[in-house]
């Protein structure tokens, strides 16, 4: 297996680790008034990985009838310069995006899922309905998931090895969450200032700049690879 796609896809996953669903709830549940309850956050990543994983196996394998067409169709130059194109294209204009553009609908809605994640209404059932909801709700705008599918995807490999990949990566991504539990359960009481700024910044910064940039910067440096660019620059034809 090829290390740079490793490599490209751990990135992407750690990436995805920040988002809403696999780090900002966790914290609220860190942040749950009274006794720490473990089995709740453990639930509650458990099931966002699973979704994850679901998800990921469905659109690779659902892609994998169709690719020889698509290998076709993505093995041919002016896909990959179109591919390098869009990369360099996304990659510039997260420099462009407005980091603090924040709606109050959206706000409203932060303190919506902030409300049902320190309730303790419905138990391990209640929170494991609550992990699928935010899952659902920001898998289609997860730009680093996506990209992983894609490269995974494209990449030819067999089933066995698709589905260890995309285990590694849901892994990967709930490990931040993962940390701060056991950083939780090490530390009391004391890391929950930590917490609280963490959570407000996430609350309150907009990311989607710096996740499209690295989105953008990946495919590019995919499609320079395949296209062979980077030997034209650095190597002996230079």
């Amino acid at each position: 297996m090829d290390i740079a796609l490793l490599g490209s896809l751990a990135v992407l996953a750690l990436i995805d680790s920040t988002s809403f669903g696999t780090l900002l709830i966790p914290i609220w549940l860190l942040l749950h008034p009274g006794r720490l309850r473990p089995g709740r956050i453990l639930v509650f990543l458990g099931t966002v990985a699973t979704f994850y994983f679901a998800v990921g196996m469905t659109v690779a394998l659902g892609a994998d009838a169709f690719m020889p067409q698509i290998t076709k169709i993505l093995d041919t130059r002016a896909a990959m310069w179109t591919q390098l194109i869009i990369g360099v294209a996304l990659f510039f204009w997260s420099f462009r995006l407005d980091r603090k553009n924040k709606s109050a609908s959206g706000g409203g809605r932060l303190l919506r899922w902030r409300e049902r994640a320190l309730s303790d209404d419905g138990g391990a059932v209640g929170l494991a309905g609550l992990a699928l909801a935010a899952a659902a709700a920001e898998v289609t705008t997860m730009l680093p998931y996506l990209a992983a599918i894609g490269l995974l995807t494209t990449a030819e490999l067999p089933v066995a090895q698709v589905a260890l990949v995309m285990v590694g990566y849901c892994l990967l991504m709930i490990v931040p969450a993962l940390l701060l539990l056991a950083l939780r359960l090490v530390a009391g009481t004391s890391i929950e200032p930590l917490l609280t700024r963490v959570s407000t910044w996430m609350a309150n910064s907009n990311a989607l700049s710096w996740i499209v940039g690295i989105v953008g910067f990946l495919l590019a440096r995919d499609a320079a690879f395949r296209l062979d660019l980077l030997n034209l620059c650095f190597g002996d034809k230079c």
